[in-house]
């Protein structure tokens, strides 16, 4: 069946004529007689008795009336609700970030959306490894240095530096000819390779020999606490360990910085749900500094 045509038909019935309906709901006189007219032949009966100078319900059209006013009455009133809703975050929104980044913050910028959009069921799942907003079924994912993909946009939010930390028990190297330090790296990073360290205006070539390799930022941060060796990592995750002594810097990775985006599906209308999360972190790290941790641990 029609919707328009079943819509007109109602308009027409419950204004008593073609011309009235036609003066309140601003559609044409002779669109609407003739979607009346095509509905009573998909239907096979007729709607109006048409004669003289007025216009009757048939029985059948009173029947189709009653039947199917407060069901078009519905389907405006959802329709109402989802124009509002466009404007207004609501529903569900599943959010996948890094493990360590989830621990330095990501807990109380999740219960700030909260309160501020109750209407909205939020989930935040803390991995690290890959994963497709679509196929995973996440509406939103933060990831550090993403690959370039045309399937995901969306913005970056943050802004660091990498660091080389290690515990105060391993000695800093301070000459070329050092001998190769113990490393814990990611599974992709490239065997033994040497770091160059900027400090203090001159930049120092490390060799490294991997002693470990783990697969996410927060269990190499536990094995650099621990002891095991040295380690990149970005300033902003360590520098509350830099700062009472747990672990010592070593020296910035010259020409290597650290970008942090919030990335959806670049196909998908953004929802409000979204949007507004996205924002909520740019506020959170004002100018994309990483400064906003400590501000966040803070709160707490």
């Amino acid at each position: 069946m029609d919707l328009l045509a079943l819509s007109d038909f109602n308009d027409v019935a419950r204004h008593g004529g073609f011309g009235r309906a036609a003066r309140i709901t601003g559609r044409p006189k002779a669109t609407l007689s003739r979607r009346v007219r095509q509905l009573e032949d998909a239907l096979g009966v007729r709607l109006f008795e048409r004669g003289g100078h007025t216009l009757r319900l048939t029985e059948e059209g009173r029947e189709l009336q009653e039947r199917t006013q407060s069901l078009l009455e519905h389907i405006d009133e959802a329709g109402e609700v989802l124009r509002r809703g466009i404007s207004t975050p609501r529903g569900r929104l599943r959010i996948s970030a890094p493990v360590l980044f989830g621990q330095r913050g990501l807990g109380r910028i999740a219960a700030d959306y909260a309160l501020a959009y109750p209407g909205v069921q939020l989930e935040v799942i803390t991995e690290d490894r890959f994963v497709d907003p679509v196929d995973d079924g996440f509406d939103l994912i933060i990831r550090a240095n993403p690959d370039p993909s045309t399937d995901l946009t969306g913005r970056c939010f943050l802004r660091d530096v990498l660091v080389v930390v290690a515990p105060p028990s391993l000695p800093r190297p301070v000459r070329q000819r050092d001998v190769a330090v113990p490393a814990i790296a990611l599974p992709r990073t490239p065997a033994d390779a040497s770091w160059q360290l900027s400090r203090a205006r001159s930049v120092l070539t490390v060799a490294t020999h991997t002693v470990l390799r783990l697969s996410s930022m927060a269990m190499i941060h536990d094995a650099v606490l621990a002891g095991v060796g040295a380690a990149v990592m970005p300033r902003s995750l360590v520098q509350a360990d830099i700062d009472v002594g747990r672990l010592i810097d070593w020296g910035t990775l010259a020409d290597r910085r650290i970008e942090v985006w919030a990335l959806y599906p670049s196909h998908r209308h953004v929802s409000a749900r979204v949007s507004a999360f996205v924002q909520l972190l740019v506020d959170r790290f004002e100018n994309a500094s990483p400064a906003s941790f400590a501000r966040l641990a803070g709160t707490k």
